[in-house]
């Protein structure tokens, strides 16, 4: 069964791919074995090299490679190069910073010498979806490439083109050929390769279903595993916030990537002392923003990456509206080649409806009308996910004690939810475990190995 490329601001296939065998992905996966064998011996500078060469590419090209982020999933085209440059901060990041994050750690204990050592496992399997089809690779091949591993890339099937593309900017930066490849498989394969004895651990970003799947089969296995799943994310607006600021983030963190990201803000949960000067000013920016062709640099919002997409998004709507929510603007879907689906605020959402309980994955935000700051907390905190969070107010000391009682893997106060290379990124809950970024990334996927010489 081929994978297929869409492009969804017009529902035309794009491409198709002849996805692999089970003797090709044998070959791939013996490809990689073998140059971590190799590749593990070379020395960290030799890395860093390859890595920074990768960022320039990635600079010198980045609208062409935006390009093809935008015929496969539909991004907006400047957020689309926003994205590649990303890619090339993550590269110097571990590039300057990678061999102090694997530096052997002494420890004093009763032997003339011990220390912590941190050492490559071998292929990583990274299974990764479509809506940040660069970055969400990139934010794993660099830490796991710096740290010695190979890397085994199960990207989504509409996003292909994007997997071979960063494939072939690590060949163009100087890594070999088996360093880091592309399997073109569908999802039914990842159960056996990850079963596979040369794979040496796992990583997902997806679904809630998927992260389960591949968790499971890591554990079954007894090979290690970071998950990135959904969010539900919380963006609390208490009453003393900025509200011209506030509203301003608010809309760019929900409805940046046309909506869908697994950190955009999803629930906005306003102090009733401002909430209707918030939702007014909301509203107003929300319907100033343009939706149109992503190729055009003054879109702001362009397609869903898909028909699928589109459908669960108006279904969990329908859902939350006939349970008594009302939709202030939007709420449908535009009448227009591709998946197109209107920005839609929806008001007097509580628990149990679709777009409080679920993650909404598009240009849909609903604003939550909370008592006080106490409610406003429980309410954040009353989700299965726990990724990311967000908090406005004029009052610092108050914003971190309230983002400390927030359940979430990042708490960002005064600003929109961002992964940034120097912070460790994940959730808790439902939204996964383990953390990508950081040292802490780096060192998901190593021995962490004690050494005691007497």
């Amino acid at each position: 069964m081929p994978a297929v490329s869409i492009n969804p601001a017009t529902g035309e296939e794009i491409h198709r791919y002849d996805e692999m065998n089970s003797a090709e992905i044998d070959r791939v996966l013996e490809r990689s074995e073998k140059a971590y064998r190799r590749y593990r011996h070379t020395p960290f500078p030799e890395r860093a090299r390859r890595l920074q060469t990768a960022a320039r590419f990635l600079e010198e090209e980045a609208r062409p490679l935006a390009e093809i982020i935008t015929r496969e999933m539909g991004k907006p085209i400047r957020q689309a190069e926003a994205e590649v440059r990303k890619c090339a901060r993550v590269c110097r990041f571990y590039a300057e910073e990678g061999e102090a994050f694997l530096r052997h750690e002494p420890v004093v204990t009763e032997a003339r010498t011990s220390y912590v050592a941190f050492q490559p496992l071998g292929p990583i399997l990274a299974v990764m979806p479509w809506n940040f089809p660069f970055w969400q690779v990139f934010r794993i091949v660099a830490p796991a490439l710096a740290a010695g591993n190979t890397v085994l890339l199960k990207h989504a099937s509409n996003v292909t083109g994007c997997s071979l593309a960063i494939e072939n900017v690590l060949l163009q930066a100087g890594f070999e050929a088996g360093e880091m490849q592309s399997l073109i498989a569908g999802s039914e394969e990842v159960a056996p390769i990850l079963a596979d004895r040369r794979v040496r651990a796992a990583t997902l970003t997806g679904s809630e279903g998927a992260g389960r799947a591949v968790g499971a089969g890591a554990g079954k296995h007894l090979k290690p595993s970071v998950l990135e799943l959904g969010g539900s994310d919380p963006f609390i607006v208490l009453a003393d916030a900025d509200l011209d600021r506030a509203a301003a983030t608010a809309v760019t963190s929900r409805m940046q990537n046309n909506g869908q990201s697994c950190i955009a803000a999803k629930r906005f949960i306003v102090e009733g002392a401002v909430y209707d000067p918030f939702l007014e000013r909301f509203i107003e920016r929300t319907a100033s923003l343009k939706v149109g062709d992503p190729m055009h640099d003054d879109t702001d919002i362009g397609p869903l990456g898909s028909a699928g997409g589109r459908n669960d998004l108006h279904e969990q709507i329908r859902r939350s509206v006939a349970a008594g929510a009302e939709a202030r603007m939007g709420g449908m879907a535009l009448d227009r080649p591709g998946f197109f689906y209107l920005p839609t605020v929806l008001v007097g959402v509580q628990q149990g409806m679709a777009a409080f309980d679920e993650e909404v994955f598009g240009p849909a935000a609903a604003v939550i009308r909370a008592r006080d700051r106490a409610e406003a907390i429980q309410l954040a905190n009353a989700s299965s996910f726990g990724l990311g969070a967000a908090v406005f107010t004029e009052n610092r000391e108050e914003g971190e004690r309230v983002a400390l009682e927030l359940e979430a893997g990042c708490v960002f106060v005064n600003e929109m939810v961002k992964s940034d290379p120097r912070l460790p990124f994940g959730g808790i809950k439902n939204s996964g475990y383990g953390r990508e970024l950081s040292h802490f990334g780096i060192r998901e996927f190593v021995n962490v190995k004690s050494v005691w010489i007497d």
